[in-house]
């Protein structure tokens, strides 16, 4: 039997771990489940049975196999200051993604790099997981020159109390016509149909934490970190679902017919690309699902070798979840 504690199963991502593994279990897993405050206690369904979430004790987790961290930056940095030489730890924060000798792993991209672990494996930014998976089956038939991103960001990727937000003043403006910015709001501006061009803070360069996490995780998982790569990420009052739009520049002319065979065919990503009859991805028809989905790709007007796409996941599943649980997989089936 292997013994996995997930921490923070009652969060936004640990209760999608918890789901997923149900419906797709991992034959000889012993699963428990830990957290804090407002969720222990709580009783989460699993395979037939109630498991209750419990206090994060510390000998629990060195005693795991594996421990999954589904918590914020700072509580998975304490948590593997206290436990790490005993267990195999996945973390899902941005905390150690780019440490050097940290694998950052989409196993579908980059999956061999989970085995040279020296006990911590990190999970990518809900946006890059996406962008990587449609990248990745680009440069292996054609190379990348230059990567350009804008994304469209749901309000989940800042937790539960941005949900909440979303719904409280979406409701406002409705029945009062107006919303205004609280002190307590998770957003530096409006969100209730609104658009923010700001997803954490600022840094020197004029681009944000978020965008520049996506460029240099981007490069660290594709092994290419001179990789030219810009990005926009904007916050949209979308409830689940993270949105982006890609041009692709790439070193030998591509095909767009290639390119969309070699997509759909990619493990994790499946083509909508039928735009004449309105079929492409939008976040409302990819909630709760664990693929990206890739349409409108299409040549790129202003470039000889500039390709253009939309891609649409699920950020809390196959953004956070669904990866995590891929990492186990893989990991426990030891292939390289």
């Amino acid at each position: 039997m292997v013994k996995l504690v997930v921490v923070g199963a009652g969060g936004l991502v640990g209760r999608r771990v918890i789901s997923i593994l149900d419906k797709d279990p991992i034959p000889g897993l012993q699963l428990y489940l830990t957290g804090h405050s407002d969720s222990i206690g709580r009783k989460m369904e699993y395979r037939g049975q109630a498991l209750q979430i419990t206090h994060t004790d510390l000998r629990l987790l060195r005693n795991a196999d594996i421990v999954l961290l589904c918590t914020p930056s700072q509580a998975s940095v304490e948590l593997v200051q206290a436990i790490r030489g005993g267990p195999v730890i996945i973390d899902t924060s941005s905390a150690f993604r780019m440490e050097p000798g940290v694998p950052l792993v989409v196993p579908e991209v980059n999956g061999h790099e989970i085995f040279s672990h020296k006990g911590l494996i990190s999970g990518p930014n809900c946006s890059t997981i996406q962008l990587v998976m449609t990248l990745y089956p680009i440069l292996t038939q054609f190379g990348l020159s230059r990567v350009h991103v804008t994304t469209y960001q749901s309000v989940s990727g800042a937790g539960y109390k941005a949900i909440s937000e979303l719904e409280r003043t979406s409701f406002d403006f409705i029945t009062i016509g107006s919303t205004n910015c609280e002190e307590s709001s998770q957003f530096p501006h409006p969100i209730a149909f609104n658009l923010i061009p700001q997803i954490d803070g600022f840094e020197a360069n004029g681009y944000t934490r978020e965008e520049m996490k996506m460029v240099n995780e981007t490069r660290k998982i594709l092994g290419i970190p001179d990789l030219p790569i810009s990005c926009t990420c904007v916050r949209v009052p979308v409830f689940i679902g993270h949105s982006e739009a890609c041009l692709v520049e790439t070193k030998k002319e591509p095909c767009v017919d290639v390119i969309r065979e070699d997509l759909n065919r990619f493990p994790g990503v499946t083509v909508l690309d039928d735009p004449v009859n309105h079929v492409y991805p939008t976040p409302v028809h990819c909630q709760d699902t664990d693929e990206v989905y890739v349409g409108r790709i299409r040549r790129d007007l202003s470039s000889d070798k500039g390709v253009l796409y939309w891609i649409v996941a699920d950020n809390l599943r196959r953004g956070a979840a669904t990866n995590a649980c891929n990492i186990v997989r893989t990991l426990l089936r030891g292939e390289k």
